[in-house]
């Protein structure tokens, strides 16, 4: 199911709130990352975890330490940080040929600050809710690594 709070008859999906069941758990996806900071309060200077559609994808904007390639390309529900950029890739597993076209999205957990979800307040934020059978349940957090050429060091 795919629910929209728009006015417009198409809206921008680049720059819409996407509700959905990320590959960890409910999130908020957007390329506006304003809208994120809204949403979550956050401060300006704390960047979003990127997610990438492929690791394909990912190469084309992130320049991956050549030791690492095969472990990321391996890695499930996991988050790396190389020189202060965190992304990680995760496949999309939503059936709707527009959203599979998005490469790339902002990511964070579909929750007020420091609180669990509540679905209430995802759906008054979210332009658009993406929602399966299963519909929307909150998961565990991905793993997260801080990489370089040479090492690696799992941070949560």
């Amino acid at each position: 199911m795919v629910k929209i709070n728009s006015t417009s008859r198409l809206p921008s999906i680049n720059t819409s709130i996407i509700l959905t069941q990320t590959d960890t758990t409910v999130g908020f996806l957007s390329q506006d990352e304003t809208k994120l900071q809204e949403i979550k309060e956050r401060s300006s200077y704390k960047p979003f975890i990127r997610v990438y559609k492929n690791f394909k994808t990912l190469q084309s904007h992130i320049r991956v330490p050549n030791k690492q390639k095969a472990m990321i390309r391996r890695a499930k529900r996991t988050t790396f940080i190389v020189k202060g950029i965190s992304w990680r890739v995760a496949a999309d597993a939503v059936n709707s040929a527009q959203l599979r076209c998005i490469e790339w999205n902002y990511s964070t957990s579909a929750n007020e600050r420091a609180k669990n979800f509540s679905r209430v307040f995802c759906e008054e934020k979210a332009d658009i809710i993406v929602e399966d059978k299963n519909s929307l349940k909150e998961g565990e957090s991905s793993k997260l690594y801080k990489i370089n050429s040479k090492k690696k060091v799992r941070l949560r």
